[in-house]
């Protein structure tokens, strides 16, 4: 490799929590199926159309969970058996809408989570459907009025708005189906529906054939998306931020056992899936400790990644030398290779670049790797990290960021001083020449902290709930109940991450009140499992507010 080429790493996250609800398997929120629809199909498309285009791309375990979940209940539909659990697929077969009014406002309500202008306006039948949806909710009882084949019309054209560009651009019943504006015959929505398994079951056997050829790396972060820092030691927290508030109790029990549990079972499910290991690991979050990198290093994953505010504090320095986070460094006792964001340049693309013409923000990208690639004072084999989510910010631009992916890539790949590659590249090009830090001070890619999910009075009683939970459970099980797999899953989706991102006033409480009572419902479920009955605690939701500003910038699935 040449010194003058500067190597770039485009590392997109896939990331959605636990939707399903633990007692009947419902999915209480959409994002999942809409994402997947959406996203995982174009991000893919990308990498298809354009030979030279390379990228990392972190697979939630979570996210192929429930996408095989659903792709299993629409064929065991197409076969006779009852609708999905999801709402919004119920709502496209035979009698599938909701025959109360608090099921059909909330269909109404659901169909209404979309940006006004790039997913709404873009399409006039469902900007007049969702005007007429708009003025029955504020005159409550209007939708009976409106009748089921609004409802059923609604829902058709609010999935069909989701549907990926290429997805578009590549079926003919998609095409054929957004030219249908008076409205969706059963046999329209049949078709739809079958449109939505075979988009769904094609995702993973596409992602698997890029891996396959080289084209893209795949990673994994820990199993349900915890934050491993926080479940080795609490006190992890105060490394950044020593005033940080801790929960009550003595941290969470068998925290390094619990990290191990999910990286070996991330690596397993992964494996079966895409038929190879995992090549490295994004970590919830980004969330990194001297600890979690080692238990990261002990499971064998070739590389981690995390925020440039963690290396800001690791190097002690409040203003590092500018080329410092272009390089991997080797972490923990293990010496695990650690690349750490760019955050300018990956916040760009997620919060900046929405309004642009995309040739003009592709090259505005591209202006600044060279303006790092042409300093003459950084020395070569540098590697810019940008990482950030590969689903929310397209809902924002224009055609789901179609246009500007399709000249960002294009340009990356046709610069002769630029070159797209992956992190186990960089890895391998660099060998034992990377700098190392002795210690990496605990955090995460937001603010290099773990404020945004312990610390705040509510965001610590959820962890309190946690701990309660998790002693019945272990005091169930010395006395004799069984350790089953299904106990272990609904464990670990209880330690998932995002339970502690929602409670505080900075986030819509609709969104709050709706994870507060999934959070509820799936610690609920860890004491059924053992055969006890839930606490009273549990039944009360916090109230919306106490918490802290917002992490800026910040966006979390569809929401």
């Amino acid at each position: 490799m040449s010194d003058d080429t500067l190597r770039v790493v485009l590392c997109w996250h896939m990331h959605q929590p636990e939707y399903r609800d633990p007692r009947d398997g419902t999915f209480v929120e959409p994002w999942l199926l809409l994402h997947a629809l959406k996203d995982y199909t174009d991000m893919a498309a990308h990498l298809e159309r354009i030979p030279g285009a390379v990228s990392v791309v972190n697979f939630s375990p979570l996210v192929l969970d429930q996408l095989e979940a659903l792709v299993d209940q629409l064929d065991a539909h197409f076969d006779g058996g009852p609708p999905p659990a999801d709402p919004l697929l119920a709502a496209l077969c035979p009698d599938g809408i909701p025959q109360d009014q608090e099921g059909q406002q909330a269909l109404l309500k659901a169909c209404l989570r979309a940006h006004p202008i790039h997913m709404v306006s873009r399409h006039p039948p469902l900007a007049r459907l969702s005007a007429l949806a708009r003025a029955s909710i504020e005159r409550p009882g209007a939708e009976v009025w409106l009748g089921e084949s609004f409802l059923e019309d609604l829902v058709a054209w609010y999935m069909l708005a989701w549907l990926g560009e290429s997805v578009v651009d590549s079926d003919p019943r998609a095409a054929r189906l957004r030219e249908c504006t008076e409205g969706l015959s059963p046999d329209d929505r049949r078709e739809l529906l079958e449109l939505v398994r075979d988009t769904l079951a094609g995702i993973v056997p596409r992602w698997r054939a890029l891996a396959e050829s080289g084209r893209v790396e795949l990673a994994c972060n820990p199993y349900t998306h915890p934050i491993l820092p926080l479940l080795i030691d609490f006190e992890s927290a105060q490394e950044a931020r020593p005033d940080t508030a801790l929960p009550a109790g003595d941290g969470y029990p068998d925290g390094l056992e619990r990290a191990h549990w999910h990286l070996a079972r991330a690596k397993e499910t992964h494996a079966e899936r895409f038929g190879q290991p995992p090549a490295g690991c994004w970590p919830s979050e980004g969330g990194v400790s001297d600890a979690a990198l080692d238990a990261i290093a002990d499971a064998d994953f070739a590389w981690a990644a995390t925020g440039q505010q963690v290396l800001r504090h690791s190097l002690g320095d409040d203003e590092p030398a500018g080329d410092a986070v272009h390089r991997p460094y080797r972490t923990g006792e293990r010496g695990l290779p650690t690349f750490f964001r760019d955050d300018a340049l990956s916040d760009r693309i997620g919060f900046v670049y929405q309004d642009w013409h995309a040739d003009d923000a592709a090259a505005d990208f591209v202006a600044h790797l060279e303006a790092i690639a042409d300093d003459p004072e950084a020395e070569p084999g540098r590697v810019v990290s940008i990482i950030l989510d590969g689903e929310n910010a397209w809902e924002y631009y224009p055609a789901n960021g179609w246009h500007f992916l399709e000249a960002l890539y294009r340009m990356l790949d046709e610069h002769p001083r630029l070159r797209l590659c992956t992190f186990t590249e960089c890895v391998h090009e660099h060998g034992d020449d990377m700098p190392v830090l002795d210690h990496v001070v605990a955090g995460s890619w937001v603010y290099g902290d773990f404020n945004t999910w312990i610390g705040d009075p509510q965001k610590n009683s959820a962890w309190e709930l946690l701990l309660h939970a998790r002693a019945a459970v272990d005091e169930a099980l010395a006395d004799g109940a069984e350790r089953t797999a299904d106990l272990e899953r609904r464990l670990a989706v209880c330690e998932g991450s995002d339970w502690f991102w929602w409670p505080g006033e900075y986030n819509p409480e609709e969104a709050v009140a709706s994870f507060d009572a999934l959070y509820r419902r799936q610690l609920a479920g860890l004491y059924t499992a053992v055969g006890l009955d839930p606490p009273e605690e549990l039944a009360h939701a916090f109230a919306h507010g106490s918490g802290q500003p917002a992490a800026g910038g910040v966006m979390r699935g569809g929401k």
